[in-house]
């Protein structure tokens, strides 16, 4: 089974993240911030990472950066979401190694058409 590790300080979109997920067929692993994020990268590297972008401690931007500097930190494929519709952030977001990205707030509908087009399902 795939793993899929659910980044994001709110604990309510954590719970719909998972529920979508792993009725997709997902195991799901979650952090509360970025910091909280690598550590779970260092202990067993997920399949994929759907990646709040705006939280404490360490933002979505700066763990895109650790976690592709890190041995295999190139393997996941990373959906980041975010309330931003900045084109400018959503650039960046790529940029920095994400492979597609998610607006809140979200559905299993457009959960499943991101993860499908970044090549995840």
């Amino acid at each position: 089974m795939k793993n899929c590790l659910v980044v994001d300080d709110s604990s309510v979109i954590r719970k719909v993240a998972r529920r979508i997920l792993e009725e997709l067929g997902f195991s799901v692993t979650e952090a509360e911030d970025g910091a909280q994020a690598l550590q779970a990268c260092r202990y067993a590297m997920p399949y994929a990472i759907l990646l709040d972008w705006n939280m404490p401690v360490m933002d979505g931007f700066e763990f895109l950066k650790q976690l592709r500097q890190m041995e295999d930190g190139g393997e996941p494929k990373v959906v980041f979401c975010t309330t931003e519709n900045d084109i400018a952030q959503i650039a960046r977001a790529l940029k920095a190694g994400a492979n597609e990205y998610i607006m809140k707030p979200f559905d299993r509908d457009i959960v499943e058409a991101k993860f499908a087009e970044a090549g995840i399902l």
